[in-house]
């Protein structure tokens, strides 16, 4: 049996998705030639027309992997992920290629899911690769549409750890904050940015940790600050907003998001749970078990902070589809409150059944 990889020796990769001509390209070209002292290995899903110009790279029908000028390499990946990515280890641990990261474009029109679960399944690429984040990149002028239309597109959205708005010059504010309004509702723990790819610091990008337990559960404050005050009272919500919001502003999005998302029927949703009683831990280990079976197709996200029984620390957990990990976090503090939150992102959740089912666990 292969001895557990450090953190340290394994390559962080990031996945970048979004929907057909988003920018996604103009990003990786960004990444395959700016001199920004990192080595970074660009793995190209290459599924119809949308592909790196040809000028950066130097065209060898019989070659997959390119190393260019800045220390890049480009890999155009024509078959399976995991035969790529395998591939890429070995010629690095040859000492043929040399890179520190991995960038890996997916196709415009997929699924992210099925990328992720590649870092958990197999058992090569979990020694030697490790799933940093999903970044999500969407169009402001076309984003709306394309959520409309495409459900892989809010599945991107979903997934996303952090998302990117393009083109935010060709819109104007009324539009942009109905945008990102929607964007927070179907994935509030994602931070969204609006960017110009000219100026986007790529180092930003990179070491975010989205997949990693200790990384703290971010809930996008705006989600909350939308609801009704009563939408989720059977949650036992006790946060409390602070006075340094712009309350006026927060009544405004949420006047106009309510306006404007009446006309949506996205399939990709979010739900928080929150509860300041104990799970039990058997009841809950139960209940997750038969929710991930029924729902686990549908179940983009799921991630949270949980308050355990007989424990004096937080676990931490998260999934993606049917795959869940746990570990126990930091203690609670003295002067801290104990308390659950969890989040989950998926397609046409029976939000009823995940809250009925989760308080029948709690103490």
């Amino acid at each position: 049996m292969n001895a557990v990889p450090s953190l340290e020796k394994m390559v962080p990769v990031t996945v970048l998705t979004g929907f057909l001509g988003a920018g996604k390209t103009t990003l990786l070209k960004r990444i395959l030639s700016e001199y920004h002292g990192q080595r970074i290995a660009v793995i190209e899903n290459e599924f119809g027309a949308e592909s790196i110009d040809s000028d950066l790279l130097v065209q060898n029908s019989q070659e997959e992997i390119v190393e260019l000028n800045n220390g890049c390499v480009c890999c155009t990946v024509r078959g399976d992920l995991q035969v790529a990515l395998n591939d890429l280890h070995a010629r690095r641990a040859s000492g043929k290629i040399k890179f520190e990261r991995v960038v890996l474009e997916t196709t415009g029109m997929a699924n992210p899911g099925p990328v992720c679960q590649t870092f958990f399944m197999d058992e090569d690429v979990a020694q030697n690769f490790r799933l940093d984040s999903v970044i999500t990149i969407v169009d402001a002028k076309h984003g709306m549409e394309t959520l409309d239309k495409q459900e892989e597109a809010q599945k991107q959205v979903g997934f996303a750890d952090r998302i990117l708005v393009s083109k935010k010059d060709l819109v104007n504010e009324v539009d942009y904050k109905a945008l990102r309004s929607r964007l927070v509702h179907i994935n509030p723990r994602a931070p969204i940015t609006a960017v110009n790819f000219g100026e986007t610091d790529i180092k930003s990008l990179l070491d975010i940790s989205g997949f990693n337990l200790n990384t703290i559960l971010d809930i996008d404050p705006e989600f909350l600050a939308d609801e009704h005050p009563d939408a989720h009272s059977h949650h036992d919500h006790d946060h409390d907003h602070g006075d340094d919001h712009d309350h006026d502003h927060e009544h405004h999005d949420h006047e106009h998001h309510d306006h404007h998302h009446a006309h949506h029927t996205d399939q990709i949703g979010t739900f928080l749970f929150r509860s300041a009683r104990a799970f039990d831990p058997e009841r809950l280990e139960d209940f997750l078990g038969g929710i991930i079976q029924v729902y686990g197709p549908d179940l983009l996200r799921y991630k949270g902070i949980l308050y355990i029984k007989g424990s004096n620390r937080r676990m931490l957990f998260q999934g993606v589809h049917m795959m869940m990990g746990a570990e126990p976090g930091k203690p609670w503090l003295a002067n801290e409150k104990p308390g659950t939150k969890m989040v989950f992102i998926g397609r046409k959740l029976p939000e009823d059944i995940f809250t009925s089912g989760l308080e029948q666990c709690l103490v």
